[in-house]
């Protein structure tokens, strides 16, 4: 046993910078062949932070574990809003002008509907599958399309996308960017394997469902990432992008996260899913959607006491899912 929870340990933290590396190679590629750090930022670098997310749901539905990989998308969106964005303004209350962060939490809280409608029926086809990853894409292009026409005809000074170009790390050679990027696609599938297998075996010992694995552990592993960015935010005083960052991967998670075991292994989802899980997904983003719309002598905040909020309700979801294991 302790060996399985050293080698998920070790995947854990393997899996995350692997993906780090990843996107270090990709955006160095990408730069070196031209393309704007803007463009950079938005694609390249706001996926990386769902890269694990998407490792281990490939990887799971693979393994025949599409409730690993459903739960680690839910989980991690609950975890991205009430465990990282909720300490996040414990410690330093947010303040949002951005127009692209309040245009895409409506968008959230719409896909997010869209996916507890697919899952209460205790399944997830091919065809939603398919539907989310497409709807993926069109998001993409669609956020590409807006910035860059905007672009055209007025200077980029929304908050968030100009930090997220200045998130773009630089460019290095093109035979270290393809070394690192090799380095990522490899690491990222392995250590996402040892992941997923070594969470099986702990679940088993336990008598934990794959589901509750994928909720908690692999979860708040794999939001490491949106934990560091929104830590490293606060630290450059970039509150736009610290909640932009946990909104867009949430939207990832969703889109091209939780659409992998439909596309993989579609068919028939564990019970709790409809009855818990996705509801709470669902209230713990029409929250956030409600505090960060009550405005406050004038501003767009998430104060401390929303960001305790936001906390206690990542405690008592954890309270929920352990005390029904009990």
């Amino acid at each position: 046993m302790l060996l399985q929870v050293l080698i998920l340990v070790v995947a854990l933290v393997v899996l995350v910078w692997s993906a780090d590396k990843f996107v270090y190679g990709a955006s160095s590629v990408a730069r070196n062949f031209g393309v704007s750090p803007m463009i950079i930022g938005l694609t390249i670098v706001a996926m990386g932070s769902s890269a694990p997310e998407m490792m281990v749901a490939a990887t799971a539905s693979l393994d025949d574990k599409a409730n690993t990989a459903i739960g680690n998308a839910i989980g991690s969106n609950i975890t991205n809003i009430a465990l990282v964005l909720g300490l996040t303004a414990l410690l330093k209350p947010l303040q949002v002008s951005s127009s692209t962060v309040k245009r895409e939490l409506p968008i959230a809280l719409g896909i997010t509907f869209i996916a507890f409608l697919m899952l209460i029926n205790l399944e997830l086809s091919l065809f939603e599958g398919s539907i989310l990853m497409v709807g993926f894409f069109v998001y993409i292009a669609t956020l590409l399309v807006i910035t860059l026409r905007r672009a055209k005809t007025n200077p980029v000074d929304d908050p968030m996308i100009v930090e997220a170009e200045a998130e773009v790390p630089e460019a290095t050679s093109n035979s270290k960017a393809f070394l690192w990027l090799a380095v990522g696609m490899v690491l990222l599938p392995l250590s996402a394997s040892y992941l997923v297998d070594s969470a099986a075996f702990i679940a088993k010992s336990f008598g934990v469902s794959d589901l509750v694995i994928g909720l908690t552990i692999i979860a708040i592993g794999t939001s490491l990432p949106e934990l560091a960015a929104s830590m490293m935010s606060l630290i450059k005083k970039e509150d736009d992008l610290a909640l932009g960052n946990i909104i867009g991967s949430n939207i990832f998670n969703i889109l091209a996260v939780l659409s992998l075991p439909g596309i993989i292994a579609p068919g028939a989802i564990d019970a709790e899913v409809a009855s818990r899980d996705a509801p709470y997904m669902l209230a713990i983003t029409l929250l956030l959607f409600a505090l960060c719309f009550s405005r406050e002598k004038g501003a767009f905040r998430i104060t401390r006491l929303k960001g305790a909020t936001l906390f206690l309700a990542f405690i008592f979801y954890q309270v929920i899912l352990f005390s029904q294991v009990a």
